[in-house]
């Protein structure tokens, strides 16, 4: 049973496979969807937890996407997964209880940051590039502060989780696309577990954006391998600089 009338119900879904399809690509899928619940007359803690729900299928679906068509070997990446996993519970539990404002504020000064890095920044392609920081380095470092990041505030992790693989750990455009995937579904779901635990997500409508979500990621993650950088450069940008802007809306009320 939908928590919102049907009409609401097709809107959502409708958001969900644009999500899903933006997400698969270039990370920002929640740019659609946390507003489209907002509206929806869901609190903030139920838009947010609504939006793991939904927002796990579609980073499932495209992680396994990309594994499937030989992108990402998953088993490589299962200690970092579990690092993900792990900081995005860590970050739900600690939404209510630790002050995020400064946090907000530097927000879309970075997401602009990431936007004009992959606007300009020259060489930028699908070719792996020398890294700077050792596996063992990423998993230990910098996943667990994207992914506690995901689980305490979420919308831009898979944006900061792109930039980490091709600025740290070398990774071509499209490969750090595909190992993204992975961890951001991971930390969705630690996420998503400590807000179950609350009771806070709308489960009927989430699982009917889920299933959207599916069908956007598929169609998203195909599009991303058949052109590359040429489509992720472009929508990374775009959702980065989007995203900034409705925080700084948010905060200009």
């Amino acid at each position: 049973m939908f928590e919102v009338s049907l009409h609401l119900a097709t809107l959502l879904t409708l958001a969900a496979f644009a999500a899903g399809f933006v997400d698969a690509i270039a990370g920002g899928g929640g740019l659609i969807t946390l507003p489209a619940l907002l509206l929806a007359g869901a609190s903030p803690l139920q838009a947010l937890s609504t939006n793991k729900v939904q927002g796990t299928f579609g980073a499932a679906t495209a992680a396994v996407t990309y594994a499937m068509a030989g992108r990402v070997d998953l088993r490589q990446q299962l200690g970092a997964a579990a690092v993900a996993l792990a900081a995005g519970a860590a970050g739900a539990a600690l939404a209510g209880l630790v002050p995020t404002e400064g946090l907000r504020l530097a927000l879309p000064v970075i997401l602009i940051g990431i936007a004009g890095f992959f606007a300009f920044k020259k060489g930028l392609s699908d070719d792996d590039r020398a890294r700077r920081i050792s596996p063992t380095a990423f998993t230990a470092f910098v996943v667990p502060l994207i992914g506690g990041y995901d689980g305490l505030i979420g919308p831009g992790a898979g944006a900061f989780y792109m930039i980490g693989f091709v600025v740290l750990a070398g990774h071509g455009v499209l490969k750090a696309t595909a190992h993204t995937k992975l961890l951001n579904f991971a930390s969705n779901l630690g996420a998503l577990a400590v807000f179950a635990a609350y009771g806070a997500p709308w489960w009927g409508i989430g699982l009917a954006m889920g299933v959207a979500q599916i069908a956007g990621a598929r169609v998203g993650a195909r599009l991303a391998m058949r052109i590359g950088a040429r489509v992720i450069k472009p929508l990374l940008v775009a959702t980065s600089t989007l995203l900034a802007l409705r925080l700084l809306w948010q905060m200009l009320g």
